[in-house]
């Protein structure tokens, strides 16, 4: 099914610019996340980069029901984000568990306008001692734009500057809804 996947995120006119690290384990943030087709874009710009291994958190809802089966397919599992911290604490103890592990998660937390991050991808590589690799997903140029790689420093305000000035001038399909700075 991957090639099918990678076919249509070709036809559909989406390219890569940039390459992604040869590592077993990072966390992979994503943005701006402004629309619901951004989910799609995604699982179809993973196929076509061979990320099979890479998975995902969402709110346990999505994984409830009728639909369950296929978000646990596309490689995600639900979290109850009622606790943020502990939402850290199994993400932390999952990459310690794991040989390998890719994380990908959407910063924002949400497809409204933000004028800031959340920090818990920030703490799940720090406690994990793994990279930040950041994607822009630019929809106005229809480019995943993989960014460098940053180790946190355990300097949240200097590494989010570092974070955010990449993230800067990427189009989302919404693009009011995007990052502010």
């Amino acid at each position: 099914m991957n090639w099918i996947l990678s076919w249509i995120f070709r036809i559909s006119g989406w390219k890569v610019v940039g390459n992604l690290p040869d590592l077993k384990k990072y966390i992979v943030i994503v943005a701006p996340h402004t629309s619901s087709w951004d989910f799609i874009v995604g699982v179809l710009a993973r196929s076509h980069m061979k990320m099979n291994n890479a998975r995902f958190l969402g709110k346990k809802e999505l994984f409830d029901g009728l639909f369950g089966w296929f978000f646990r397919s596309l490689g995600g599992y639900g979290v109850d984000r009622k606790s943020a911290h502990q939402v850290v604490d199994q993400v932390v103890e999952a990459f310690k568990s794991h040989e390998h592990f890719i994380l990908a998660l959407a910063p924002e937390g949400t497809r409204k306008k933000v004028d800031k991050l959340r920090t818990g991808f920030y703490y799940m590589a720090l406690g994990a001692g793994v990279p930040i690799q950041p994607i822009g997903m630019d929809f106005e140029t229809k480019s995943i734009v993989i960014g460098n790689l940053l180790n946190p420093s355990g300097n949240l305000e200097a590494d989010m500057k570092i974070i955010l000035s990449f993230f800067n001038g990427i189009k989302g399909k919404n693009p009011e809804q995007g990052i502010s700075f």
